[in-house]
């Protein structure tokens, strides 16, 4: 870089300094002051500004760093703010991913301080290993950038630029230019060795983030309904994605917004009032609550006595009568006892919290929105837009013309007690895909009327349909909506069936023989929704999930337990293990060995992404990746030597060593999935 360079970014340097500085004593007086004649937007503004320039200081500070090294005779510091400078500071799992885009972005920003914001473009090199095992892919849209600003240069060229600026670092073996402009980057053995063993030493811990207060909205079945197939990928994609977000040590609020208010309620009370009189006092034998529920739907359509009495008892029961409520608390606790059970068996744990919590919170919302002038008049109704100059599309009903309220009422008393008195960072809720452009209307209404701000937003996860074998709606032979408890119990069934065929039932205990069934059952149908893409309908069948080759949970729980057996005939526990990594370290020599080991140094990346995006197919497809490194590693390298008598002659520690990194790799991803693992099976 030239002289002119380097001075430009002293100034530009010194500016952002300048103007973080005065951000900074701006937010100083405000926490001593009153905020109020500022105001939120701008005090949020100067929030996310305060950030922003801390951020583009470091990398110009980086970027001086190593300017002033590159000109300087003496050997070019290996100490970098933000950076890794020595593998023995890791003290757990790392980025990679992440690090690597630092490392470039420090690169970049030192050859081409003009550009604002560079492009930093990092992706995985593939599967052949003379194109290294990442590359930078910056080079092209840099250089389009440059010729924009009439600056001549080519790909290659901006490349080779980048690749001198580069500051060292321990996780690189050695990067270099190839074809047009791509920089292929080859890991360091060292880097990963350590960091792998630091795994057997302390186990598989999550990449450092900021923590966050994350609420997430899942499975949430109506009262009095039986929970059927529907709800079985809210309920599965949910847990998972609370399970990667705590695994990442974020505050998670799992909630399952359940239909517990509403119009059907006087039908049940009335029917339950005429059926068991002395509820009050005798628990009523409500074994089965959905035909107790098509009994008194029955009634309210056919009769309109009951019909008109069923309507009173809503009356009763929102104006908060004593009886009323009792029996509504009833048939909810009737119901939440059906819901556990479902919960148990797949271990998903979760807070209700239904439509009654916010009904007070409703009346405030609606005073609110009328006070600030957000609702119109629509034929008797109180509607709002997300953006009152575009009447496009469907408004929020928040009063119906009878006065009443409606779930749109209720989602926005939802997301303003989850900003203001749960104080989230983040809001997800899983539904389906048929209800995006509700959550979008709920996000625009909550901007508009100041509940969302700044880069506060609702993130819907969508999900398409189960499907049956015939490509139709998942549904029994007679037409009806199969229920989740009969179709665990098929699960339950068909694993046993599947392991008996195997011949496990003569090798296992009961017990062993039990938990693997479960594993399996329960298991195969959480893998084969998680497996793929969630906005994507797919197809229910148990013959594919309950098959033991390709990409199902069967054939990964199979894998785990071969790995896990290894150690256990050569008859050498995890303290031995921890003895040997301490005298000798965990070593990756032979490719295979090295292959596996860049695998499983990518969980952190995987996990962050799948915390990002929501989108759990990809720890699916990683899961399987594991599996199959390590099938490859196994068929090219002894772990166990034994002689002709089947005697074991020498053990390859650093080989098993490999084997525990690998176990423990595949048993954190399978528990972030929800899957139980068994140690037989």
């Amino acid at each position: 870089m030239s002289d002119i360079n380097q001075k430009e970014l002293e100034e530009r340097t010194a500016k952002a300094e300048k103007e973080a500085k005065a951000i900074e004593e701006e937010l100083n007086k405000l926490a001593k002051g009153d905020l109020s004649y500022i105001g939120e937007e701008r005090l949020d503004k100067l929030m996310s500004d305060n950030e922003k320039y801390k951020h583009r200081l470091a990398i110009l500070q980086n970027a001086i760093e190593v300017e002033r090294s590159a000109g300087s005779s003496k050997k070019p510091s290996k100490k970098r703010p933000n950076l890794l400078n020595d593998i023995n500071s890791i003290e757990g799992t790392i980025c990679i991913l992440d690090e690597l885009k630092n490392i470039f972005e420090i690169a970049i920003t030192s050859a081409y301080p003009e550009l604002e914001d560079p492009p930093v473009v990092l992706t995985l090199s593939g599967n052949n290993p003379k194109f290294g095992d990442y590359q930078c892919n910056s080079a092209m849209p840099i250089s389009q950038l440059l010729k924009s600003k009439n600056v001549k240069t080519n790909p290659r060229e901006v490349a080779n630029n980048i690749l001198n600026k580069m500051p060292s670092s321990p996780l690189i073996e050695k990067t270099e230019v190839a074809g047009a402009g791509f920089l292929n980057i080859y890991l360091n053995r060292a880097f990963a060795e350590h960091v792998l063993g630091c795994i057997l030493r302390l186990g598989v811990k999550p990449p450092p983030v900021k923590r966050e207060r994350i609420i997430v909205d899942f499975s949430s079945p109506n009262i009095a309904k039986e929970m059927h197939v529907g709800h079985l990928r809210s309920t599965i994609i949910g847990d998972s994605i609370c399970r990667a977000l705590e695994f990442l040590n974020h505050d998670v609020l799992r909630l399952n917004h359940l239909g517990d208010w509403g119009t059907q309620f006087g039908m049940l009370i009335a029917h339950l009032q005429d059926k068991y009189p002395n509820f009050k006092t005798h628990s009523p034998p409500i074994s089965d609550l959905q035909a107790f529920y098509k009994e008194s739907k029955k009634r309210f359509d056919e009769d309109e006595v009951f019909k008109k009495r069923a309507y009173s008892c809503v009356v009763k029961l929102q104006s908060g009568d004593p009886d009323y409520i009792s029996a509504w608390k009833l048939i909810c606790e009737v119901s939440r006892q059906e819901f556990q059970k479902i919960y148990d068996r797949l271990d998903i744990k979760i807070e209700d919290r239904g439509e009654s919590f916010y009904q007070s919170r409703m009346e405030k919302i609606v005073k609110e929105l009328k006070d600030g002038g957000y609702l119109e008049e629509d034929e008797g109704r109180l509607i709002m837009w997300g953006d009152p100059n575009n009447h496009d599309g469907i408004p929020l009903t928040i009063v119906k013309s009878d006065g009443g309220y409606t779930y749109d009422t209720s989602d926005m008393a939802t997301i303003r007690n989850r900003v203001e008195e749960e104080k989230g960072d983040r809001f997800i809720y899983v539904t389906d895909v048929g209800q995006y452009t509700h959550f979008v209307l709920i996000d625009g209404c909550a901007r508009r009327c100041g509940i969302l701000k700044g880069d506060k937003r609702i993130e819907h996860v969508g999900f398409g349909v189960v499907l049956g074998e015939d490509k139709k709606k998942f549904k029994t032979r007679s037409g009806d909506t199969i229920k989740l408890i009969q179709l665990l119990d098929e699960g339950l069934k068909r694993a046993l069936d599947k392991l008996v065929e195997k011949g496990r039932d003569k090798v296992l205990t009961p017990e062993e023989l039990k938990q693997a069934q479960e594993a399996v059952a329960y298991g195969c149908i959480k893998y084969a929704d998680l497996s793929h893409n969630r906005i994507n309908d797919y197809i229910f069948s148990f013959d594919k999930m309950l098959d033991d080759k390709g990409n199902t949970a069967v054939y990964l729980l199979y894998a785990l337990t071969r790995i896990r057996s290894i150690a256990r005939t050569a008859q050498i526990s995890t303290d031995k293990l921890l003895e040997e990594v301490q005298k000798s370290g965990l070593k990756l020599v032979h490719d295979a060995e090295w292959k596996l080991g860049k695998v499983l140094l990518r969980f952190p990346e995987v996990i962050l992404k799948v915390s990002t995006d929501l989108y759990l197919h990809s720890l699916c497809e990683y899961l399987y990746e594991i599996s199959s490194a390590f099938t490859d590693f196994y068929d090219k390298c002894y772990c166990v030597e034994k002689d002709k008598s089947g005697n074991i002659v020498k053990i390859l520690y650093e080989r098993l060593m490999l084997c525990e990194v690998t176990a423990r790799v595949m048993e954190r991803c399978l528990d972030i999935l929800g899957i139980k693992t068994v140690s037989k099976m």
